[in-house]
This record gives structure tokens, C-alpha cells and sequence, in this order.
């Protein structure tokens, strides 16, 4: 079994919902196996100062010094517990000295499997304005469309200000919700990717009659995968 490492704290919540999917995964009847997880948390904070000032090159040196870190911890593989840190996925990923898996490339691969042509992308302010989505998607065949400029601020604000932080509220979902129409209505997706891990955890399968991409699930579908294909037990 590859012991897994995981950049979290991105937010914390998330990275609570990312080690609960883990461990549900590997749950057998009659059995206490698990596999080995190394965890580092980061500040989210200090990745959201560097995202909002647009200093890459910072926030690859922050990553990949965690990921030297989990490697150092005995871990096989490494994953980040977020969506928008992936705008530097490339560049972190050929400086670390291990595997990653990527949560943009885990969740392209599933709207390709759904066969959908256009997806609708919701997450943080970075992740819908810069633009390491569409390039993957678009060589797949599939277009990303994103809410509006005012729509955008919406999702970023509660997602700082309220989801990030644990605060769940009926009429943030419903903002959201209306948001997905206006994409659904303006745009014609056909999916809607929840691309911030704290997505997830205030909107759910039957919230609106379209599917969400579940970038949290998704991620931690491969991961499963990947650990399982060293697997001795």
C-alpha cells in the first residue's frame, strides 16, 4: 500500500472531508486496514495572500517545500487538497521529488467519461479567472464557461467569508443555486464542476437537476486508485 501525502488545510474543513472519503474507501468488513496518510496543513491563508497578489513563483517554492516535507515523512505520492493552488500544478509537479495527482486532470477525466461538451466551472475568484481549466478540458473536447463577473464576487466572498470557515447557510445556497441557473440558462452546461473542495460541503446531488462534478470525490477517487495499485493487503 503507497502512503499517501496530502497539502491540506486548504481549507481545513475540506481537508477533514478528503481523509473521512479516504478512510471510508478502504473500509472492509471484519477489518481495521487502513492506509498510511502523511498530512501537512498549510495556511490557507498565506496561499490566498500569494494568490491574490499573483505571486506564482512563491506559492511553487511554499508547495513544493511541502511536498520535499511529505516525501521526507516516508510518503509515495502527494495530492493538494485544493482547486485553486492548481494554477502552479505543472511547476510544483516537476520540482517534487514524488508523484502527484492532479485534481484538475482526475476531474477532466470524469466530465470526459460523463461525455458531456461544456461544463460550468464555480470556485474561488483565482480558479474561474485563470485560466489552467480550460486548456485540459478544451484538449478533451469539452468547453468551461464561468458565472459572471458580479456572480463571481458572490462565490468568492461567501466562500471566504462563511464556507472556508465552516458556516453553512440556507441562503448562501441558494445564491449558489441561483448562480447555477443563470450558467445552466445563459450558457447551456451540462455539468457544473464544484472546483473549491469546500463546495461540496454546502452544495449536494438533488440540489439542482444538473450534475456536479465533485472535485473533492473525484480527486479522491484516483487517489484511491493510485494507493491501491501497491496494495499488499
Amino acid at each position: 500500500m503507497k502512503t499517501i501525502g496530502m497539502i491540506g488545510g486548504l481549507g481545513p474543513e475540506s481537508t477533514v472531508d478528503y481523509y473521512q472519503r479516504i478512510i471510508e474507501a478502504f473500509r472492509v468488513p471484519g477489518s481495521l486496514a487502513a492506509p498510511e496518510m502523511v498530512i501537512y496543513s498549510v495556511s490557507l491563508q498565506e496561499v490566498m495572500d500569494l494568490a491574490a497578489k499573483r505571486e506564482w513563483n512563491h506559492l511553487v517554492y511554499l508547495l513544493v517545500q511541502k511536498v520535499r516535507a511529505l516525501h521526507k515523512a516516508g510518503a509515495d505520492f502527494a495530492i493538494i487538497t485544493a482547486n485553486t493552488p492548481h494554477v502552479v500544478f505543472d511547476e510544483v509537479q516537476a520540482k517534487s521529488p514524488i508523484p502527484l495527482i492532479s485534481i484538475v486532470a482526475a476531474t477532466c477525466d470524469k466530465a470526459r467519461e460523463l461525455g458531456v461538451k461544456k461544463v460550468g466551472l464555480l470556485g474561488t475568484k483565482f480558479t474561474m479567472e485563470e485560466n489552467f481549466f480550460a486548456p485540459p478540458f478544451a484538449a478533451a473536447g469539452i468547453s468551461v464557461a464561468v458565472p459572471s463577473a458580479s456572480d463571481q464576487n458572490y462565490i468568492h466572498e461567501k466562500l471566504m467569508t462563511e464556507i472556508e470557515l465552516g458556516i453553512i447557510k440556507d441562503d448562501t445556497r441558494k445564491g449558489l443555486i441561483d448562480i447555477i441557473a443563470r450558467l445552466v440558462g445563459n450558457e447551456q452546461v451540462e455539468a457544473v464542476i464544484l472546483g473549491c473542495t469546500e463546495l461540496p460541503l454546502i452544495l449536494k446531488d438533488g440540489d439542482f437537476d444538473i450534475t456536479f462534478l465533485n472535485t473533492t470525490a473525484i480527486h479522491v477517487e484516483s487517489v484511491v486508485s493510485y494507493c491501491r495499485a501497491g496494495r499488499t493487503w
